[in-house]
């Protein structure tokens, strides 16, 4: 019925597209009329425009108009210069109908699903001139510095020819120039510039002229489904040093390394073992009774082979002997059955009693592991016996039997309390600087992960196949990879500021997006974002021919088959790209290419420095480019001529992503603006994707149709396991992000308001008025803490009161000054008020005295200076220790899930609590600080003394100079 309805009515989809095709025509005839004007009138339409939006005319009045004004100025640009990415470049584009569809959709706050080569970047120049006519701040986020700056110099030229300001926003721009920066009317940069912007603007500026940005009115995201699904699992950081570090990586890397290669040993003899019993059990079959039934013996015989199989696989899952056995259908089946077998309720015994025989159990599947009781005795061994990290403190029993301890004297007591303070902490740091080095170990790749890269360890972005330079791995997983890799350890660092990615674009008025394949993540994008996806129809139909998945039983054949492929395809001489999941494996391709003469070029995390150019060629007659899957997105592959006949460029995938958007972005490389094209990808059952995510029925399908070494399988169930595999993970990144920002949200309500208090701080001209209200709000606590009821003994305390004011104030109050049993306690609170808020402008005009009259300066402008600053300090630091309570509480209440709680509910209880808590210390503290601060004036210099500072720096200077050499 549903079906029926659509087809008469269309989707909502198609009644949108039919709705902005009108808006097209109506853009169309104003780009015809704007044809007569001569490029200094088409040039004044800018000015127009921004006065029409003076009188009270909207964007949406003025979008036709000047999307038209785009239109034509592109059409004049047509055939001139431009200097793009250090060489000239003819300016060639004039928007399609279709780009002006996806244009106007981006302008009314939706993403735009645009195909590879449909000029995603010339179409978002359209909203962007016209959102930029507000003077509201406008900006286009791209993946990666160069294409911040490729698009700033490119499209940025309409702007500037329009007489509007573009900027890039990159690494390299000093933080100095960073301000002006901003004050561009269309800012082009990388979500984490921007981010990071943001935090260092609200968690580091001391004066309101540090601040660079000037507001979040509307925001185009390029790439949307790489920057606000994939990298937003991670939270941007911005941390520094501890002030006082104990990391014992360097302690403990030797003692790691060893258990860590004991495991692999202990498992490399149970798979040679049970390969000896198999291969033995096979042989003596063939020879005595080929095809019998097997005795109870030999049953038993196998199935404890199986079993230290299966075992191997808990303790070093990419065994070379399990993998190889892997290959066999029937040997899988078993080992799967065995699985089942052990997960089962009744079993869980017997599967402990199994478990305990390896070191370390790890769970290659959700990248987790778990020390058993064999791994710790060693570990106690290795350690001089000790084991002390597996033992925590339970600090109030300590300290119970530190105060029932007669003998100790109260001095004694309390150094005795520091001193388990102390172990306490080197307890935990231990406890957790050994299971990071452990996770280095056991669950972190070189050239999967990350790479080593001039001494450092560079991360490696999961979907990008990018290096991300200047990040670093959180909670001190960083560290243990420099120390599992020998170079050298980084000091500790704490968090200073974090948003996640989720909460700074949600700050926009009006957020956009464009991108090649966001259908799939269409209702995140609506719950998160509140954002639709829009599909807008390709200029020229598509002629891209995908090819089903060719399907190995194992990865040796399948490196194979994707060699005899390559062969075929190059023969022909069309250009061929190569998507690969990894470093790692581009490597091994590369190898294997090299080996059989074949030239190619590598793309990937270790030769990104000419990404985009590398892609760019990667279209000419006869070239092979192996790339990481996502390595030069931003970039169109242009087929060189006469390639098109030939039949256009080749991709070939070497595995299926986890992420089926990256495999579409794979394909969509190839065939762009109505060119010819093909896709195929090659997939084998030791693909991770299909080691850990697949059905198990899978195996019982396989032992059916085993095809012969070499031939691939292909089955329309086996390429809906793989795409319901992919599904699985791609709901379980979702859960991840979904956790992620449900905590964040929580950080975000505190981060919103302290922020908001500390930008108030560095904007109020008078300082002044703000440190009396911080005063009186803190004698106004106390108050209420002390005085609340007089018919509750011990509920109204006129002395507790006098003594808490006596110890944070430097004021005193005679005996007796509150006992007054007619006054309420706004009455108190008052007499208390008066007294300490004239002691501090007795305070201030002391300070003020202290600038000397025939200085020139305002003596005011010190003494209001010191105090900003002082109250910005206290800002810092508290939140800065609030951070690190909230890093630990977070990890402490996923252990409540044992007594059936509620991670999350308890999170956002203590949360709450903890805010509540630190805003009360920090009222207090800034109070007690606003009498602790001096002005000191110095007397001006004399010449000789001015001479004699500069002799002694430039004999330090010299001094240096010996030292260095």
């Amino acid at each position: 019925m549903f079906g029926f309805l659509k087809k008469i009515f269309g989707t909502a989809q198609d009644r949108l597209l039919r709705k902005y095709f009108k808006i097209v025509d109506l853009v169309n005839a104003f780009d015809e009329k704007y044809n007569l004007l001569s490029d200094e009138e088409l040039r004044n339409k800018t000015v127009e425009f921004k006065n029409r939006l003076t009188k009270g005319e909207t964007l949406d009045d003025l979008l036709p108009e000047s999307y038209a004004v785009v239109k034509n100025a592109c059409r004049r640009l047509s055939g001139t210069d431009i200097h793009v990415s250090g060489y000239d470049q003819k300016w060639d584009m004039i928007p399609y109908d279709v780009q002006i569809v996806g244009a106007i959709a981006m302008h009314y706050g939706a993403i735009a699903e645009m195909m590879t080569g449909e000029g995603k970047t010339l179409t978002a120049s359209m909203p962007l001139y016209l959102n930029a006519l507000s003077g509201k701040p406008v900006h286009l986020v791209t993946v990666n510095d160069y294409l911040a700056a490729r698009d700033c110099q490119w499209v940025g030229t309409i702007f500037r020819w329009l007489g509007l300001t573009t900027a890039a926003l990159t690494n390299d721009v000093p933080t100095e120039n960073r301000k002006n920066l901003y004050e561009a009317d269309i800012v082009y940069g990388t979500a984490s510039e921007f981010g990071f912007d943001y935090l260092r603007d609200n968690s580091m500026a001391s004066r309101k002229e540090e601040q660079v940005q000037r507001g979040y009115y509307f925001a185009i995201i390029d790439e949307v489904d790489s920057i606000l699904i994939d990298e937003a699992r991670t939270p941007l950081i911005i941390s520094g040093p501890v002030p006082v570090s104990r990391q014992m990586y360097d302690e403990l890397k030797v003692q790691v390394s060893e258990l860590v290669r004991l495991q692999r040993e202990f498992c490399n003899r149970l798979s040679l073992d049970a390969k000896k019993v198999l291969e033995r059990q096979e042989t003596q079959q063939n020879e005595t009774a080929p095809g019998a039934k097997k005795d109870k013996k030999q049953l038993e015989i196998e199935q404890e082979a199986f079993r230290k199989l299966w075992l191997v696989g808990k303790g070093t899952p990419r065994n070379k002997v399990l993998k190889r056995f892997k290959e066999d259908p029937d040997m899988r089946a078993a080992l799967d059955k065995l699985d089942l077998y052990y997960y089962s309720d009744q079993n869980k015994e017997e599967k402990a009693q199994i478990l305990a025989e390896l070191y370390m159990i790890i769970d290659e599947k959700n990248s987790e592991f778990e020390l058993t009781d064999k791994g710790v005795a060693l570990w106690q061994e290795t350690s001089g016996g000790k084991g002390d990290e597996f033992v925590m403190l339970d600090i109030g029993h300590e300290y119970f039997l530190i105060d029932q301890d007669d003998l100790l004297s109260e001095e004694q007591k309390v150094q005795k309390r520091l001193a388990l303070q102390e172990e306490d902490a080197k307890r935990k740091e231990r406890s957790h600087n050994l299971r990071q080095l452990l996770r280095a170990h056991l669950l972190m790749e070189k050239d999967v992960d990350y790479i080593i890269q001039e001494e450092k360890i560079v991360i490696i972005d999961e979907n990008t196949g990018r290096t991300q330079p200047g990040r670093r791995f959180s909670d001190g997983l960083h560290q243990a990879i420099e120390a599992k890799e020998g170079v050298a350890i980084q000091k500790e660092t704490q968090t200073y500021a974090t948003i996640t990615l989720q909460n700074y674009f949600r700050m926009y008025n009006k957020l956009a997006g464009m991108t090649g394949t966001a259908t799939t993540e269409a209702n995140e994008f609506k719950s998160i974002y509140k954002i639709d996806v829009l599909e807008i129809p390709t200029h020229r139909p598509c002629k891209r021919a995908d090819v089903n998945d060719q399907i190995y039983m194992t990865e040796r054949e399948k490196y194979n088959a994707i060699l005899k492929e390559v062969r075929e395809i190059h023969e022909k001489g069309r250009p061929i790209l190569i998507g690969t999941e990894s470093v790692d494996i581009s490597e091994k391709l590369s190898r294997i290419f090299r080996q059989n003469k074949l030239e190619h070029t590598v793309l990937n995390a270790k030769q990104n420095e000419k990404e985009a150019e590398i892609i760019a060629h990667a279209g000419k007659r006869g070239a092979i480019t192996v790339s990481t899957n996502m390595a030069g997105r931003g970039t169109d592959i242009k087929l060189e001529k006469g390639v098109a006949e030939i039949g256009g460029l080749a991709v070939i995938g070497t595995t299926r992503h986890e992420s089926r958007r990256i495999d579409r972005q794979l394909r969509g490389r190839s065939a762009r603006q109505g060119d010819p094209g093909s896709s195929l990808f090659f997939v084998s059952f030791d693909d991770r994707l299909l080691r850990l995510f697949a059905s198990p029925r899978l195996t019982s399908i396989l032992q059916k149709f085993r095809p012969p070494e070499g031939e691939p399988i292909s089955a329309g169930i086996l390429n809906k396991s793989i795409e319901t595999a992919q599904k699985r993970i791609e709901q379980r990144n979702y859960t991840i992000r979904k956790h992620t920002l449900e905590y964040d949200d929580v950080m975000n309500k505190q981060r919103q308001e302290i922020y908001a208090f500390r930008n108030e701080v560095l904007s109020t001209k008078e300082i002044e008025p703000l440190a009396l209200e911080l005063i009186e709000s803190v004698i106004g606590t106390a108050a209420d803490q002390y005085f609340q009821s007089r018919s509750d003994e011990g509920a109204w305390d006129p002395e507790g009161y006098r003594d808490f004011l006596m110890r944070h104030f430097p004021v005193s109050f005679p005996e007796g000054f509150f006992d007054d049993d007619h006054a309420d306690i706004s009455d108190l609170e008052q007499k208390a008020s008066e007294k300490i808020c004239q002691a501090f402008k007795e305070k201030l005009a002391r300070e003020y005295d202290k600038i000397p009259k025939d200085s020139g300066i305002d003596p005011q402008k010190p003494a209001n200076e010191a105090v900003r600053n002082l109250i910005i300090r206290k800002i810092d630091t508290l939140w800065q220790e609030h951070l690190l309570k909230m890093d630990h509480l977070r990890t402490d209440v996923n252990l409540r899930t044992v007594g059936q709680r509620d991670p999350l509910t308890e999170f956002k209880h203590e949360a709450f609590n903890m805010f509540d808590e630190f805003g009360r210390t920090l009222k207090t503290e800034i109070a007690q600080d606003l009498f602790r601060f001096e002005i000191i004036t110095r007397p001006p210099l004399s010449i000789q003394q001015i001479l004699g500072q500069l002799q002694m720096e430039t004999n330090r200077s010299f001094a240096a100079e010996l030292d260095q050499e």
